[in-house]
């Protein structure tokens, strides 16, 4: 299978899922795309991995969260015993509610067995049933991951009061189904009109129906994010995609995400990514890389051991 087709174009174009293991090399350099990536950390003494600008030491049985466009490399860690899944950012967009996770827990990288125990039992239960559907070659087996990934996400959404103090967010919402409906209604309109005039947090209230106070907290309540944040996290990610794009320039860049100038883009993408733009895009157009993507190879393109 050729990863390399993720990596350039999407990997939402492809598939919803895909799982690889039984890779040889224990590292692997910073890179990023456009994917999401649940890894169940392999054995041995050194497992190392870094996402954004923080590095995470982990044990045999932990999980690592990887979210769209993050940088991220495997410093030194077991790749060949590792289970790595891969999620579309369109399936993960499919549904509210996988949505509504995904945002929540945007900060969260690392799932570990020594804090959260009976959490990493029951995910690891469900990946191995993953993994078991996944390799058997069903021709129903994409279908089955997926039903399988949204029990994944059920599940440590059902454990959100574990990660409270660590994301300092309220554990507890509520709202029904026209609510549900309203938000989609906003959220789809911001992602598919990035460049509108306005995107006020009092305009998406008054699209929403609502007044803007009560729309400000279901908004916190249901994404886990203020409607600013969430706002620019959906410009980051729409300017990351972009930046793929060599012959675009980061002023078009920026203006096609929806910020207003290039000073205000350079400041949020730091704050965001920790680099300046002009940086990240280089992970995606290093000649190294480069290279390696015209080779067909990736770090999820080499040989698999099952």
């Amino acid at each position: 299978m050729d990863y390399n087709i993720y990596e350039n174009y999407g990997f939402d174009r492809i598939s919803a899922f895909n799982l690889a293991t039984g890779l040889k090399d224990r590292s692997y350099h910073a890179h990023w795309h456009p994917y999401s990536e649940i890894v169940l950390v392999g054995p041995g003494e050194r497992n190392v991995f870094k996402v954004n600008q923080q590095t995470y030491y982990l044990e045999e049985g932990d999980f690592l969260l990887v979210w769209p466009m993050e940088v991220h490399e495997i410093i030194d860690a077991d790749r060949e015993k590792s289970l790595i899944i891969q999620i579309s950012t369109a399936f993960m967009n499919s549904l509210f509610d996988l949505q509504r996770i995904m945002h929540f827990y945007r900060n969260l990288h690392t799932i570990c067995g020594h804090s959260h125990s009976q959490l990493v039992s029951r995910l690891r239960s469900i990946t191995d049933k993953m993994k078991d559907i996944y390799l058997s070659g069903a021709p129903n087996r994409e279908l089955c991951c997926c039903m399988l990934l949204m029990e994944f996400m059920l599940t440590l959404d059902q454990h959100r009061e574990e990660f409270i103090s660590e994301m300092g967010r309220e554990a507890s919402y509520s709202y029904t189904d026209t609510t549900t409906q309203r938000m989609i209604l906003v959220t789809d309109y911001i992602k598919n009109n990035l460049t509108a005039d306005d995107l006020s947090e009092s305009a998406m209230a008054r699209m929403a129906g609502i007044n803007k106070d009560y729309f400000s907290r279901l908004f916190h309540s249901i994404t886990g994010l203020k409607y600013s944040k969430w706002l620019n996290t959906v410009r980051m990610e729409k300017a990351t995609e972009l930046l793929a794009d060599p012959k675009m320039s980061l002023t078009e860049v920026a203006m096609q995400s929806g910020f207003q100038s290039i000073s205000s883009f350079n400041r949020v993408f730091r704050e965001e990514k920790g680099m300046p733009p002009r940086e990240y895009r280089t992970f995606f157009l290093a000649p190294d890389s480069k290279k390696d993507r015209q080779k067909g190879k990736t770090w999820e393109d080499e040989p698999r051991v099952f």
